[in-house]
């Protein structure tokens, strides 16, 4: 049963929130929705890990698809494939809760992470498109008399980069910067209190990949095999998934340069406190103050184990 329709519906260089018109929900579906370098790939990998019990590599974009991505895909074929799938599906989003259909009977993940991190990753994410990921958001562009022609690109150095994510844009070339990551935090932060969604912290994951691990499956229902479990552990680090990269992203090197590797990085927390100056970090805090509740704030920074549970955070 739909329990909300879309509240506010976007468009812009990679996320049509459009494309979820054509989706049909069955009951048990997950919806993993974050912001760009979060977490979002380990997570489904996860989620993988507990619908299938096997720690056989799935090919993530296949089997997970990216249902209001407008440049790999074409759109027919994703829906197609999500009504072929008999196990439990799950499906990636880049979208604010706000622009997506909420159903009682749809499980939605949302994973965060500090956006200083996300910001320093998203660069990495940035300089490795190839040429012909590039020409895929241009043909984007070009198709959409709302998308200025060719896609901005955001400097490659790590300050510039940052000051180019940091800035208000106020128009689509934003929707994958900072503007984009607040307004994904801030929407599905609002539903906190949803029976059906669960938030989830990349430091959490960090630090505690079991207990997490457990939480997520206690919140799809999914019991725990504790003949299997350590394995499913292991397999969902991210030491595993960068062994099994070429298993769990085929084709990754047609966007990416270095494929896998590139993508799946370091995996790691921090780099902003060595490559970023005083300043930046200032222009950071201005942000979150300016648009960030004290409570989503803190969560956002420290995860659940410091902040506490965001469903009982007071704004």
């Amino acid at each position: 049963m739909l329990s909300r329709a879309p509240i506010a519906p976007t468009r812009g260089y990679y996320c049509d929130s459009a494309q979820w018109d054509g989706y049909v929900p069955r009951e048990g579906d997950i919806v993993i929705g974050t912001a760009p370098k979060v977490g979002t790939t380990w997570m489904q990998q996860i989620v993988s890990l507990l619908v299938f019990q096997s720690i056989e590599p799935k090919p993530l974009h296949f089997i997970s698809p990216w249902l209001d991505c407008r440049l790999r895909d074409n759109l027919d074929q994703m829906l197609a494939l999500l009504e072929m799938q008999t196990h439990r599906r799950y499906i990636k989003s880049h979208l604010p809760l706000s622009a997506l259909p909420v159903w009682s009977e749809v499980r939605y993940i949302h994973v965060a992470r500090d956006g200083r991190d996300a910001c320093l990753s998203y660069m990495n994410h940035n300089n490795a498109y190839t040429p012909a990921a590039w020409a895929r958001l241009d043909a984007a562009a070009e198709s959409d008399p709302d998308l200025p022609a060719p896609t901005p690109r955001p400097p490659r150095d790590t300050r510039g980069f940052f000051h180019h994510w940091i800035a208000p844009g106020g128009t689509a070339a934003a929707e994958q910067m900072g503007d984009g990551f607040f307004e994904i935090e801030r929407a599905w932060w609002a539903e906190r209190a949803r029976d059906n969604l669960l938030l989830v912290h990349y430091a959490d994951l960090k630090a505690d990949l079991d207990g997490e691990m457990r939480r997520i499956s206690g919140f799809l229902d999914i019991p725990v095999d504790e003949a299997i479990w350590p394995t499913l552990v292991e397999a969902a680090d991210f030491e595993s998934m960068k062994r099994a990269g070429a298993d769990l992203m085929p084709g990754a090197e047609l966007s990416f340069e270095g494929g896998h590797t590139t993508f799946l990085n370091k995996g790691t927390n921090g780099r902003w406190q060595t490559d970023l100056t005083a300043g930046d970090l200032a222009l950071y805090q201005q942000r979150v103050q300016a648009e960030l509740s004290p409570a989503l704030a803190r969560w956002l920074e420290h995860g659940r184990h410091v902040a506490g549970d965001p469903r009982a955070a007071v704004d």
